[in-house]
């Protein structure tokens, strides 16, 4: 995936840093992702979801807001209203460049400025908010015992989660100020809630009352055990995978036609988590995968092994070709199922020296077929393309269930 680090002008014309994620084929839509509070554009599930999206033909900015990460200006003087400003600020870069956004994306408070934001910006079509809350006031039960000394003060240092902030008298004040219901009902977009019922940040309640608020279109999926900042690969695989198949049935996303030579498109494996072995599989413009190597490999084991790939290709070609095959001849086949195994083999066996792979294809046959029928369904299983591709170089072993 191609990333471009860049720079723009926020709300009060400080330097703020920004990753631009592209597609690696045609560019077909963009969005803007909004982290959460105190937060950066490089958490790990701002990542995902960027990498997921891109795969999709999606564009995605993720950027530090004013005071944060790589940012320039000073977080104590930043308040919700001025990270809202932040994110129509990056939507008039984006513009500028000829790539208009057209979806949004918040995570906690950054889901609250979405929700506000999306109505100053022209062509939004979706906006996706995660473990967002409802009120931008309910950030303030994480320093709730500092609130008097900030009130007296006018600021103080909070310790929040990973480190100590600036907060000010003027943010408790605006964020206080702020409400989201009159944007929310007023939203002129697709919205999609996601949120996680164990959240001990911000409760499952702020889900119901976004969901409730808004107008159709709208969807809720919920997060399961996900923790607030969706720390597990595996939730921030599941968010990523909602959000890319949620949003291309409201974006715009017309996928080229295949190139020559590959009429089923082209397939594009891509690495999903440098420090393990994940891969984002994307078949031509609508089909998504992921491959994995087993724990005990490395592995997080959160999608099939490369040779359990090829197994499926096998079993899938040959209980096709099966079915082809029984409709065109009218015979009462009611269901077929092969199962399939690979192993090393020494190559005697095959007429070699060395070791190589043997496929072991059990084929089920269901239905009131005649002995003569099951054995041609069973040479038949030969004939499937998959089959000829890997006995070119490998040994396959077909045997009938009983």
């Amino acid at each position: 995936m191609p990333s471009e680090r860049l720079t723009f002008d926020g709300h009060d014309g400080d330097i703020l840093a920004a990753r631009l994620d592209l597609p690696e084929g045609p560019h077909q839509a963009t969005a803007i992702l909004a982290h959460c509070f105190t937060c950066t554009k490089d958490i790990a599930a701002a990542r995902r979801i960027s990498q997921r999206l891109a795969g999709l033909g999606i564009a995605v900015l993720r950027f530090d807001f004013t005071g944060l990460g790589h940012s320039g200006g000073e977080f104590a003087n930043t308040t919700f209203s001025s990270n809202v400003a932040d994110i129509v600020a990056a939507a008039q870069h984006l513009t500028g460049r000829g790539m208009p956004p057209s979806l949004l994306i918040g995570h906690s408070l950054g889901g609250a400025a979405v929700l506000r934001a999306a109505g100053q910006i022209d062509g939004i079509k979706a906006v996706a908010t995660l473990n967002a809350p409802a009120d931008p006031a309910h950030v303030l039960h994480a320093f709730h015992g500092d609130l008097d000394r900030i009130e007296a003060e006018g600021q103080a240092q909070v310790q929040l989660g990973h480190g100590e902030f600036p907060i000010t008298r003027e943010f408790i004040h605006d964020v206080s100020a702020s409400k989201l219901h009159k944007a929310i009902t007023e939203l002129n977009a697709a919205l999609l809630v996601l949120h996680a019922p164990l959240d001990q940040v911000v409760g499952i309640e702020n889900a119901t009352d976004i969901f409730v608020a808004a107008k159709h279109p709208k969807s809720f999926v919920t997060l399961d055990d996900a923790d607030h900042l969706i720390s597990d690969g595996a939730d921030a695989d599941y968010a990523a995978e909602v959000i890319s198949t949620w949003a291309s049935r409201y974006l715009d996303l017309r996928h080229p036609a295949p190139p020559p030579g590959a009429p089923e498109g082209v397939v594009r494996v891509s690495e999903a988590d440098p420090a393990g072995f994940l891969q984002d599989i994307q078949s031509g413009p609508h089909h998504h995968s992921v491959a994995d190597e087993p724990l005990a490999y490395g592995g997080t084991n959160r999608g099939m092994t490369p040779y359990g790939f090829l197994s499926a290709g096998l079993g899938a070609c040959t209980t096709m070709t099966i079915r082809m095959y029984a409709r065109r001849k009218g015979w009462p086949l009611t269901h077929v199922r092969a199962d399939i195994t690979q192993n090393k083999v020494h190559a005697q066996d095959a007429g070699g020296s060395d070791k190589i792979d043997q496929f072991t294809r059990v084929i089920h046959l269901d239905g009131p077929l005649t002995p003569d029928q099951r054995q041609r369904l069973l040479e038949i299983a030969d004939k499937c393309p998959v089959h000829h591709t890997l006995t070119r170089s490998s040994m396959v072993k077909t045997v009938l269930a009983e």
